[in-house]
Formats: C-alpha cells, sequence, structure tokens
C-alpha cells in the first residue's frame, strides 16, 4: 500500500508540483501550488476520516488530493491526464493495482465535469479541490489587477471558508465569508456555478447531501 508520507518525500513529486505552480503563476493563475495541494490534501483526509473510509481508502485520497494538479508544468488543458500518467510511472508497480487506479481515475476527475465519477476517492478530491477558494489563492499583489480578473476578484473577495461535515444529518456544508465590498455575491455565482453543480454530485455520490452558505445565508 502506498502511503502519503511516501508521497509528501518523493523528490519527482516535489518537483512536479514546484515547477507546476511556476508555470501557473507565469499564465496568471490562482495558487495552485503546495498550498492548495495541501488543503486539498487535508480536506479529503478529513472527509474519508468523517466518512470512516479505511486506512487505504483514506491514505489514497490524501495522495490524490497532493498529486491532483502536478501534471500542469506540461500544460493546462489536459493537466488531469498528464498528472494521471505521470502518478502511474512513478508508482504503478510500488501498489496495489486497485489502489493506484483509483488514485489515476481521481486525478482525472477532479477537473471535467464531464467525466463520470466512478470510486469514492475521486468524488472526495473533487469536494477538496473545488471548495478551495480564499484569499490566500491569489498571487498577485496588485488591487486594480485583481478587480480587472473576475477570478483573482472572487478568490480575494473569500475571506473565510470552512468545509463543515455533519455525519448525523448526512450533510457537507461550504460556508463563505464574502466581503462585499470588494464583490456581489452574484460575482461569486458567475464563475462558481458549474464547480458547485460538481461538487453536489460528489457528495451525493457519497451520500450526502450539499449545501452552500455565504455570509450566513443558507443557499443550498
Amino acid at each position: 500500500m502506498l502511503t502519503f508520507q511516501q508521497i509528501k518525500e518523493n523528490k519527482q513529486i516535489h518537483e512536479f508540483i514546484r515547477r507546476s505552480a511556476i508555470y501557473l503563476k507565469e499564465i496568471d493563475y490562482n495558487d495552485h501550488g503546495f498550498r492548495h495541494v495541501g488543503i486539498v490534501s487535508d480536506r479529503a483526509g478529513k472527509i474519508a476520516r468523517t466518512l470512516k473510509f479505511n486506512k487505504q481508502a483514506t491514505e489514497s485520497v490524501k495522495i490524490a488530493g497532493y498529486c491532483h494538479d502536478m501534471g500542469n508544468f506540461l500544460g493546462r488543458s489536459f493537466h488531469h491526464y498528464w498528472g494521471a500518467m505521470l502518478f502511474h510511472q512513478l508508482f504503478g508497480g510500488e501498489s496495489s493495482i486497485g489502489q493506484t487506479a483509483d488514485i489515476m481515475q481521481a486525478i482525472v476527475a477532479h477537473d471535467k465535469e464531464e467525466v463520470k465519477i466512478m470510486n469514492k476517492i475521486a468524488a472526495v478530491i473533487i469536494i477538496a479541490d473545488k471548495s478551495d477558494v480564499h484569499r490566500s489563492r491569489v498571487l498577485s499583489k496588485k488591487i486594480d489587477k485583481i478587480r480587472a480578473d473576475i477570478h483573482d476578484r472572487v478568490n480575494y473577495a473569500v475571506v473565510d471558508n470552512h468545509l463543515i461535515l455533519d455525519s448525523k444529518k448526512k450533510i457537507i456544508k461550504l460556508s463563505l465569508t464574502i466581503d462585499q465590498k470588494f464583490v456581489e455575491v452574484m460575482d461569486y455565482f458567475e464563475i462558481f456555478t458549474q464547480r458547485m453543480i460538481y461538487c453536489r454530485s460528489s457528495v451525493k455520490y457519497l451520500g450526502y447531501k450539499f449545501s452552500l452558505e455565504i455570509n450566513k445565508f443558507k443557499l443550498s
């Protein structure tokens, strides 16, 4: 069984993530580096523990969360496929084929809504990835530049973000605090509607309901 610790200590994985962060910064994307993959991995692990995944599945979601964006340095458009193939090249012979395939499917599924969710590892990664909206993802320090880009503008406006799991009510809630002096709430939906729909589909796959709360107002 592959473990999350093995992946974090792997120098090639580290380099792929580092180069991906540099590449995306160069093309004016928000953070997809160690901050982002760390949060996705942590959230994935939290979801797995709440849903009482077994040890291998819990390790797999943390691994997939850490590796999901590492293919970006080979090109943004197909980074989910590059990441999955890189993972197989590195670890295809070191773990059970089932664990490897689950992680590969999760890496591919995180960025493509038309890809059918085929396992719980993928469902968890989609939720953990799409829920990471926050001011700290914005790399630019220039307010005028941030205001000019809707993705930066919306991320910058989110000053608080919590993913809350209620195992009794079987609800996974994304709770956001948005600075409405910076953007209107509708700006959030302009770019994140599809992501929230993908989150809802993933939550449903796990047998839960998805709830979205913005500024303490329940929207779904």
